[in-house]
């Protein structure tokens, strides 16, 4: 099995940083794709940022020239380094990955994982 586990979030004044971090683990053989949503109470989770194993990344309009995305491959690793943040970033942020694993001796995948959600909370 594969597991996603997020870190980094929590309370920051507008202006502010904070960087997130998302580790996959398991029997992985390789990840495609990596990336971060978030959403907010009421409405539907929304695409943050997306960045593949050649390096390609794609942002929502929202963050764009606030927010950066990276991976560590050797680590399994997803950043998103957000910086001028805003109040209207508040919300959970998931991560989540394409997952290629091993699988009783097989190779199975790419299957999507995604994490159980880091609150981020930006004070006006």
């Amino acid at each position: 099995q594969v597991q996603l586990v997020e870190s980094g979030g929590g309370l920051v004044q507008a202006g502010g940083s904070l960087r997130l971090s998302c580790t996959a683990s398991g029997s992985i053989i390789s990840i495609k794709a990596m990336g971060w949503y978030r959403q907010t109470p009421g409405k539907q989770r929304e695409l943050v940022a997306t960045i593949i194993s050649g390096g390609t990344t794609n942002y929502a309009d929202s963050v764009k020239g606030r927010f950066t995305i990276s991976r560590d491959n050797a680590k399994n690793t997803v950043y998103l380094q957000m910086n001028s943040l805003k109040p209207e970033d508040t919300a959970v942020y998931y991560c989540n990955a394409d997952v290629t694993y091993w699988r009783g001796g097989t190779p199975t995948g790419p299957l999507n994982y995604g994490g159980q959600g880091t609150q981020v909370t930006v004070s006006s």
